[in-house]
């Protein structure tokens, strides 16, 4: 059925390995398996030493339809880089904090701007989340009524520039929508707690277990792949982000985008989360899915 894997970023040679531990070949330029197909959560550019191999990858992969891809929060941030008013000026206000992050990408394809170009057009026609035989693919977070908004503003095979403009004001509806898909529900500290990470590094936020019913929850308790210590007490009700649960009858939700190096990739029955900190000297982690309703351990694959 399908392999799925998240989080990339750049490591061609790390992905070839795990695809061939998974029984797939390279045929005809693309790697290939007779009964299987692989999906891509997101994320295959940025940060890692081949990053041009890898889209590459990928890229063949999904146009021999030997695989899916969703796109992660890196690949839209390159999308809404490169996006322009009528006058040709960049409209994204973060554009040099995301050339900051796009660094490596850009300096890999400096010398093939063309082709840059043409994966640049690809992967506005990737989808944001995908819904296949009975699981559901995203990059960070399944939250139904943002899945809703989606499916009812993104009509076309393709993400369309007004589209995108709407997103870059970050003041809508459906721009929250889309940046809790691909990015999580992140929670801001109250102003008088400050909390600094292992390195020193002071931080105003935390990403959230998305999943829970965060009402009555602590700071510790809600806090998911955090690098800091939070407080166990309880999120102040103005700070708290209203949502249900997922709940434990729906589909199996297979996502990323949280660094999990100490692993715990599976967090329920139906929910999976497959980013093992790639760019943090982690792994590369893949679930083979093969139509179970019951998410099973044996099933992770490690590069």
């Amino acid at each position: 059925m399908y392999d799925i894997i998240s989080d990339v970023h750049g490591q061609a040679e790390l992905l070839k390995g795990l695809l061939k531990k998974m029984g797939y070949r390279k045929v005809n330029g693309s790697f290939s398996h007779s009964e299987r197909k692989a999906i891509f959560v997101g994320d295959f550019i940025n940060r890692g030493p081949y990053i041009r191999e890898t889209i590459k990858l990928v890229r063949a992969m999904v146009e021999a339809g030997n695989a899916y891809t969703i796109l992660g929060n890196h690949e839209l941030n390159a999308i809404l880089f490169y996006l322009k008013d009528q006058a040709g000026v960049r409209i994204f206000k973060r554009s040099s904090k995301l050339r900051l992050n796009l660094f490596q990408t850009l300096d890999e394809f400096a010398a093939y701007p063309e082709e840059w170009k043409s994966h640049m057009r690809w992967m506005r026609t990737l989808p944001m989340f995908l819904e296949l035989d009975g699981i559901r693919v995203v990059h960070a977070c399944w939250k139904e009524e943002n899945i809703q908004l989606l499916k009812e503003n993104i009509t076309e095979p393709k993400l369309r520039k007004s589209f995108l403009r709407k997103i870059s004001k970050n003041n809508s509806e459906i721009s929250k929508a889309f940046w809790e898909t691909c990015r999580g529900i992140d929670y801001q500290l109250p102003k008088d707690l400050l909390v600094f990470d292992n390195l020193g590094r002071p931080h105003r936020s935390f990403r959230s277990k998305w999943w829970l019913d965060p009402f009555g929850k602590t700071f510790n308790e809600l806090s998911f792949e955090s690098r800091f210590d939070l407080p166990n007490y309880t999120i102040p009700v103005e700070l708290i982000h209203h949502h249900p649960a997922y709940p434990e009858t729906d589909p199996i939700v297979f996502f990323g985008h949280f660094c999990l190096k100490n692993g715990g990739n599976i967090i329920s029955n139906n929910l999976c989360c497959l980013d093992s900190c790639v760019s943090r000297k982690g792994k590369l982690t893949a679930y083979q899915w093969s139509g179970e309703k019951v998410l099973k351990q044996e099933n992770l694959i490690k590069s």
